[in-house]
């Protein structure tokens, strides 16, 4: 059976029997936005087994390739909603990238250098195909419904609820929600509706994307030229995609003629400067765009949450945009979820809004500083950058300071009212508020990956040169018990022979990476959210002071 062509997809409007309620019918949650944002926090919530509405005012994917590169933690999020592998096989793996100046190769650069990780630097995949295969996983959800051709035009909100009025190809109607997530992009019409703007910066420049399809002997990476000979005094960037598309970025300036430059023929002279006049292709999909970046001043608002685009942009250099939002939805819908089964105050949602404005602002920042480089703005910011470069070809420190795009990584909710701090010495990145690395193991005599057996809950870790104490036993069994169920995953050494441990998970260590990551000792215990963040740490496990880090992970502390 062939694959879908999701470009082309259309989904039909279908009359809702809450279009002929005598009183607005009411939902736990409603999702505005079917794009990846909104359907992974659709997707999330509703595995949790939380009801939800998603409203999208299209019949349609997305069009054209649009967002391309999705990072390791996006990936690693994808799988925890079960799609993950599907997004791996079908994308394009790359860990590698070329800078280029002039004519000449500067320097090559390695996202992820180490071996132990499942899941690599990034994938290149189109944002339509990123989006069918996160909408099939969404129909298998029978409490996940999804409304094509429904467009919200009006938000009002109390403390009881929102009411949302509701425009459809047959007619308007309303109905309430307890909580309303709002990721339907840069132009939120849900923001307009209550009175909220973005602010920030614009940049005056403009760029082409040029979508080509060509069959080319070229490595999977992914090359950016600052001034080649084929495009001079502006950059150029390509990457590689499924299906022998290929992604090409050319700078224009910002006095560039946005209709002009979208002339086929002029695009595909721009492509052969850049392949060769010789070179065989089609053109796939052309536009040219402007950025900003901006954000709102929060992202919550009452009933009211915002997520991806429309709490936040930022420039395309990094890939900062699609996966920033999908990290919003990852660390929204798990506290969504709590405070709907009761099991968390409705603050907790106060720690979404600081920890992913934070987030926010490191994205920001990075994008600015990138664009800042690519483009610079005076004759002293061109010096600055083409002195760097040409010392880049050579010099260490120089590289460090070339910047055509420094790429998403994962936040760490330093300072997070949710995280406990340390009582004791550690070293290492797994700082409370940092995501947690992955690592090989093994349990049950097969191969598997750390993360993959985090569950969808609290879950702890502990770190045991053998069968952990009988005494330590019953308060891990305790622990995992309470109140909110905690997993527990006891990490041994390769080749320890350790019993099956009722309630609880051994995994071997298989080559040492894990207790190397998290510079564990034997004892040493860890406590993971459900988004797979750290919050907490101890060199030894204190079972009053686990209850205590989960109460206050939890927005109960």
């Amino acid at each position: 059976m062939s694959a879908p062509d999701y470009r082309n997809l259309t989904f039909a409007y279908a009359r809702s029997p809450d279009q002929d309620a005598p009183r607005p019918a009411r939902h736990p949650v409603v999702v505005v936005g079917g794009g990846p944002v909104g359907l992974t926090a659709a997707i999330d919530l509703a595995r949790q087994g939380i009801p939800v509405l998603l409203l999208d005012e299209d019949d349609r994917l997305s069009t054209g390739s649009r967002a391309i590169c999705f990072a390791k933690r996006t990936l690693e999020i994808f799988d925890r909603l079960g799609c993950g592998q599907r997004m791996v096989d079908k994308g394009v793996t790359w860990n590698l990238g070329k800078v280029f100046f002039r004519d000449e190769p500067v320097y090559s650069f390695n996202l992820q250098p180490d071996a132990g990780h499942q899941r690599p630097a990034f994938i290149n995949l189109q944002q339509y195909v990123v989006e069918g295969y996160l909408l099939e996983r969404a129909a298998e959800f029978a409490n996940l419904e999804i409304r094509w051709k429904n467009r919200v035009t009006g938000v009002c909100q109390d403390d009881d609820g929102v009411t949302l009025e509701i425009a459809t190809p047959e007619g308007d109607y309303r109905l309430r929600c307890d909580w309303l997530i709002a990721a339907d992009g840069a132009r939120s019409a849900i923001r307009g509706h209550i009175g909220q703007k973005s602010s920030g910066q614009t940049f005056r420049d403009r760029f082409l994307i040029a979508d080509v399809r060509m069959t080319a002997d070229l490595p999977t990476e992914r090359w950016f030229w600052f001034d080649p000979p084929f495009h001079r005094g502006q950059s150029v960037l390509l990457h590689r995609q499924p299906d022998d598309i290929w992604r090409i970025d050319f700078q224009l300036g910002w006095d560039a003629d946005p209709e002009i430059e979208r002339d086929p023929e002029r695009v595909i002279a721009r492509v052969q400067a850049l392949l060769g006049p010789d070179a065989a292709f089609e053109l796939d999909w052309v536009s040219v765009y402007t950025f900003s970046c901006l954000r709102m001043d929060r992202f919550r608002h009452g009933r009211v949450l915002f997520a991806g685009d429309s709490a936040h942009g930022v420039s395309p250099f990094g890939a900062r945009g699609a996966n920033g939002g999908i990290q919003d939805a990852d660390n929204l819908a798990w506290k969504l979820a709590l405070v709907l089964r009761g099991l968390a105050p409705e603050t907790l949602l106060d720690s979404y809004d600081g920890e992913r404005i934070a987030a926010a602002d490191e994205n920001i920042l990075n994008s600015t500083r990138s664009t800042d480089f690519i483009t610079p703005k005076n004759e002293a910011s061109l010096a600055f950058r083409d002195a760097t470069l040409e010392l880049a070809r050579d010099c260490g420190f120089a590289r460090r300071l070339v910047n055509s795009g420094r790429l998403s990584t994962p936040s760490t909710y330093r300072g997070s009212p949710l995280s406990s701090a340390d009582t004791g010495p550690f070293s290492g990145a797994m700082e409370p508020g940092a995501p947690a690395a992955d690592a090989p193991v093994r349990t049950a005599g097969r191969d598997a990956w750390l993360l993959r057996e985090t569950g969808s809950g609290f879950t702890g870790l502990y770190f045991s040169p053998d069968a952990p104490p009988a005494e330590t036993l019953r308060a891990l069994r305790a622990a995992a018990g309470g109140a909110l169920p905690l997993a527990i995953l006891v990490l041994t050494p390769a080749g320890a022979q350790v019993p099956a441990l009722d309630g609880m998970t051994v995994l071997e260590d298989a080559a040492g990476l894990a207790a190397d990551r998290y510079d564990a000792r034997p004892g040493t215990f860890y406590l993971l959210r459900p988004d797979q963040h750290v919050c907490a740490r101890w060199r030894q496990f204190h079972g009053e002071a686990v209850q205590a880090a989960l109460a206050r992970a939890t927005g109960q502390g």
